[in-house]
């Protein structure tokens, strides 16, 4: 037989039966491996001055231990810096005093703390130093020692698990059980249930607002408001750890103190990981779960280590994104490949939810959501190599998720969702293709929002945007251009005329200057010119432009082109019924069968064309036909986009103009009366759109009424 021993290891030989055992101490410890140095005591660095806005919490647990039996097992768990442990430090303390038990606090992080924490229990408990001996060297088993003498106290005891981030230590060593001897409370960032069987979880999350600020003053009284600590706070994404920082930065300085108001200018400077974590204590031992640039990379270094490579990179790219609610159905795209195979995103999406470093949201489609200040220390400590491929990633997914073509349509949520991510990645992205691409997306999803009638958010959108893009790609980058001409689209359907036509007029004589009047981006511009000319009672100028528009548009994309068809549409509005008839030769009256020849009966486009038709026949006398082709754009309208849509409010008040003028005052009146009530809670009472309805209605009511010109 062949022996063979490393370092200090010995071999040893023997003829006969002999039992040996040997003890190796390396490293400065003399006594081997130790304990810690008390289960009495929390091992929290620095407890919270006053917790907030965890009473109820506090209660359901303090109810539990009071009125429970058999003892439980209560799980609390959330994102790290979210206060699990301040929550758990905070129950310690009132089960000791005033609930008279036995506090036990053990350190759960790895396998080695849990073990010499748990033996200490069973120690503090009564086990003898032969007993220990024995677990510790694998004689007997360790997990059944502790609860053997955690279920024989005398006391009723409360054990506090902390930073159990790793359940599967718990459960393969089988540490966690119920007594009837007393209650365990565990911390831990893993929130699936499959890991806590029989236990009642609890999850704990950021802090309301006003309870924030009052964290911020409680270690900072003397640097500002409340109202100014709630700024402060929100920008802080009300998270525990980030806030306890910031006071303890505020609270510490000396030679030069910063106000509130100033600490927050520094946030907007960047580095704003950086910034936070300067409040950690500089003569302390540095804990990476005490520090927001360091705490969740235990999380990331665990995925290494357990071969979830793919979790690190979803995180980095969610960081990419802003911090708010992203529906799934981006990350669910094929685009994704270029950081993470996209039959691996479903795994990895489990993984951060299971470490609680994502959230999944229901507000009406199915969001991940992840915190800012996390976003902000992956996206810090993301490699410099890595930022382009998550860029460019980040934006195809976005690009991906906006509607090609958008079509006016119902109200859809997700797409108002898209915003912030959007114009996080213009604020963000360095390289000049994918922030060209991400500017495009972004307009895109303007238009998107004003086809389906949300006409603050396409102002918001394509006005932040385009301030967004200029800042990199110059005032007159021809999407830049694009994006402001947009934003007066939308100023125009929220009745903000003067707006739109100061933002239109030279956005229109720019492009006409750089890229020439027939340029699509030009002819865009002048067609949204046009309707505010048209609207403000300069008809003759609005007709002049719809004609070269028209032309233009003829000419440059084609006679049989949706935005063709729509230009010549609108001349049905502004032409007299005298001039109609001589327009084009006279086949202009024919445009909806040619609409719907070229383009389908039910295109956006074809029933604007049979809306506008039966207006022209309106004004032309011709109230029956007029009434039968309108009361089939209503009829369609409702039906595919609901009964509040601006199109179908717009046709109904043209049906009810007919009305009247066939003599059925009270259906007209009945249907005006809708139109109004649709259009304020729509628009708004002071809308142009709404005034002009209520003043049909008062002259409907009046009797005042006024033919249709002939």
């Amino acid at each position: 037989m062949d022996g063979h021993a490393e370092d200090r290891g010995r071999v040893y030989q023997a003829s006969g039966d002999q039992h040996i055992t040997e003890h190796h101490h390396h490293g400065d410890e003399p006594g081997g491996r130790r304990g810690p140095d008390s289960v009495r005591r929390p091992a929290v660095g620095r407890p919270p001055v006053v917790l907030r806005d965890r009473t109820e919490v506090l209660e359901r647990l303090g109810t539990g231990m009071r009125t429970s039996r058999t003892g439980e097992v209560y799980v609390l768990h959330g994102m790290g810096g979210c206060g699990k442990t301040a929550v758990a430090y905070t129950l310690f303390q009132r089960a000791t005093g005033e609930g008279g038990r036995v506090g036990l606090w053990v350190g759960a992080a790895d396998r080695a703390s849990l073990r010499a924490g748990m033996l200490a229990v069973a120690a503090d408990r009564g086990a003898d130093d032969a007993e220990l001996l024995a677990a510790r060297n694998g004689l007997r088993p360790a997990a059944d020692l502790v609860w053997q003498y955690l279920d024989r106290s005398a006391e009723p005891w409360l054990l506090v698990l902390d930073n159990a981030d790793q359940p599967e230590i718990l459960r393969d060593g089988s540490w966690l059980r119920t007594s009837p001897g007393g209650t365990v409370v565990v911390t831990t960032r893993r929130s699936a249930s499959h890991w806590w069987p029989g236990a009642e979880l609890q999850h704990i999350g950021v802090l309301p607002r006003t309870d924030a600020a009052r964290v911020l003053c409680d270690l900072a009284p003397h640097s500002g408001t409340p109202d100014q600590a709630a700024e402060i706070a929100e920008r802080l994404g009300r998270l525990p750890l980030a806030l306890t920082l910031a006071g303890g930065f505020l609270s510490q300085q000396v030679l030069d103190p910063w106000t509130m108001d100033t600490y927050g200018r520094h946030l907007d400077e960047g580095g704003r990981v950086e910034l936070i974590d300067q409040g950690a204590d500089a003569l302390a031992e540095r804990d990476p779960r005490r520090m927001v640039g360091l705490t969740w990379q235990l999380t990331l270094d665990a995925f290494e280590a357990r071969g979830l490579s793919e979790a690190t990179a979803l995180l980095r790219l969610l960081s990419r994104f802003a911090p708010e609610p992203l529906p799934l159905s981006v990350l669910n795209r094929a685009e994704i490949d270029g950081v993470l195979p996209r039959a691996r995103c479903e795994i990895a999406l489990r993984a951060l939810l299971d470490q609680s470093l994502t959230e999944l949201v229901h507000i009406g489609v199915r969001c991940a959501q992840s915190h800012g200040v996390l976003l902000d220390s992956v996206a810090a400590a993301t490699p410099a190599d890595r930022r382009p491929v998550l860029d460019t990633t980040a934006v195809r997914l976005l690009d991906a998720a906006v509607p090609a073509v958008p079509d006016a349509g119902p109200h859809d949520p997700s797409l108002r969702m898209l915003v912030p991510h959007g114009l996080a990645l213009l604020r963000h992205v360095q390289e000049p293709e994918p922030l060209a691409t991400a500017l495009t997306a972004v307009t895109r999803l303007s238009v998107a929002l004003h086809r389906i009638g949300d006409y603050l958010s396409a102002w918001e959108t394509a006005r932040t945007a385009a301030d967004l893009g200029e800042r990199r790609l110059g005032a007159e980058h021809r999407l830049v251009l694009a994006a402001r001409s947009r934003t007066g689209r939308a100023l125009f359907r929220l009745g903000r005329y003067a707006e739109a036509e100061a933002l239109l007029a030279p956005v229109r004589t720019t492009q006409e200057r750089l890229f020439g009047p027939r340029d699509p981006d030009t002819l865009d511009s002048g067609f949204g010119l046009q309707l505010v000319l048209g609207n403000t009672g300069r008809r003759e100028e609005a007709i002049a432009l719809l004609r070269a528009v028209t032309a233009g548009r003829r000419e440059t994309l084609g006679p049989a082109h949706p935005l063709t068809l729509r230009s010549r549409s609108g001349l049905l509005v502004l032409l007299s019924p005298a001039d109609i008839v001589t327009e084009e030769g006279g086949a202009l009256l024919s445009l909806p069968s040619q609409c719907v020849r070229l383009l389908g009966p039910d295109h956006t486009v074809t029933l604007g064309a049979h809306h506008n038709h039966a207006w022209a026949l309106y004004q032309s006398g011709r109230c029956e036909a007029a009434d039968q082709e309108v009361r089939l754009v209503v009829e369609a309208y409702r039906r595919r986009f609901g009964p509040d849509y601006p199109l179908v409010l717009s046709a109904q008040q043209l049906l009810s103009r007919i009305q009247v003028a066939c003599g059925r005052l009270d259906a007209g009146i009945a249907l005006m009366t809708d139109v109004v009530a649709g259009r304020e809670r729509g628009l708004g009472p002071a809308h142009p759109f709404t005034v002009d309805s209520r003043r049909v209605l008062s002259d409907f009511e009046s009797g005042n009424l006024r033919p249709p010109r002939v």
